[in-house]
């Protein structure tokens, strides 16, 4: 749901469960793994809504892989019947020019025709063995990372790397409370069958939000001066909080903007060496507001907030 498919489970107190994705192989830069990186081989199903997807279309702008690995971008409706679909009619969005394929579990089905699970992006696809390399953003942006550098546009998008050796322990710690209380909190919240399950979801994802907001008191960023895969992974749910979050999913006991820390962090992330181009706001407030019938059933898109991410961040002097 919310860009992640439509057969997630329900637990036994109506908490909303992801389930985990299937395809989970690595591409390497010698191919030891099957699947060696190559220029013009790989290709990126994707959803601007989504947040998963997102952080691929961020680390391939980051690290000017746009020559490299070409993307195709899925409808923001996605109906709760036929899952995410190709609208090239549409403003933002294409064709599937790999497979022709008109829906995404099409492309699924090709790979594996008796596959059954979850229809989720953003996908990773072998154009040469026509494979499914990898459905796991988590993953799919630490090849990104690393395994692509000797095809990189510049000398300092190959030198980028966002999960540095040194900073690795710290990254994957907070990693492990920022997506279940924040990243994944707040779909647990929006997705919540009981009032038990919300009360306890959006307690955890304002507690983390608090927790964030007080790190960036002293840190411009989560591990100090640098970008990393934290702060990535982090910023795909903050700009959508306001605007989607906060009302649609009910996670509305405080904004975005009511953190002045937060606010001015993710302005600065915005403004990073183009991450704001891969942000298409139209595409996000549609999707959750048209899809999610049972949160929103007539399906009226809000016209609101007002947030320019444009605007000066002051963040330059914090921690030093």
């Amino acid at each position: 749901m919310g860009g992640k498919g439509v057969l997630d489970d329900v637990g036994t107190k109506g908490e909303f469960v992801r389930k985990d994705a299937v395809f989970r192989n690595f591409i390497t830069v010698d191919g030891s793994s099957e699947f060696k990186a190559e220029a013009g081989r790989y290709h990126l199903y994707v959803s601007y809504a989504c947040p998963w997807a997102h952080r691929t279309l961020i680390y391939r702008k980051l690290k000017g892989l746009e020559d490299v690995i070409s993307v195709n971008v899925v409808d923001y409706f996605m109906d709760s019947q036929t899952g995410w679909r190709f609208s090239p009619d549409r403003p933002g969005c294409t064709e599937d020019t790999v497979n022709n394929c008109k829906y995404m579990r099409e492309v699924y089905n090709k790979v594996e025709p008796k596959y059954e699970g979850r229809i989720t992006v953003p996908v990773l696809f072998d154009k040469k063995t026509g494979k499914i390399v990898n459905n796991e953003s988590s993953e799919i942006i630490r090849m990104l990372n690393v395994e692509f550098n000797s095809l990189c546009k510049t000398k300092d998008q190959a030198e980028l790397n966002l999960y540095p050796d040194n900073l690795k322990a710290e990254i994957n710690e907070l990693n492990a409370w920022i997506y279940p209380m924040i990243n994944n909190g707040v779909y647990r919240a929006g997705f919540a069958r009981t009032q038990e399950a919300y009360d306890g979801a959006v307690q955890e994802v304002f507690s983390g939000l608090d927790k964030v907001e007080s790190i960036l008191s002293s840190k411009r960023y989560l591990t100090g001066e640098q970008v990393t895969e934290a702060d990535v992974r982090l910023f795909t749910t903050l700009i959508r909080f306001d605007h989607v979050y906060h009302g649609h999913f009910k996670c509305n006991k405080k904004r975005i903007t009511d953190y002045p820390n937060i606010l001015g962090y993710t302005k600065d992330l915005f403004q990073y060496k183009g991450i704001g181009e891969t942000v298409n706001m139209f595409h996000i407030k549609h999707h959750y507001m048209e899809s999610h019938e049972t949160i929103n059933p007539l399906r009226i898109v809000s016209v609101g907030p007002d947030i320019d991410f444009n605007e000066p961040h002051h963040r330059e002097n914090v921690g030093q």
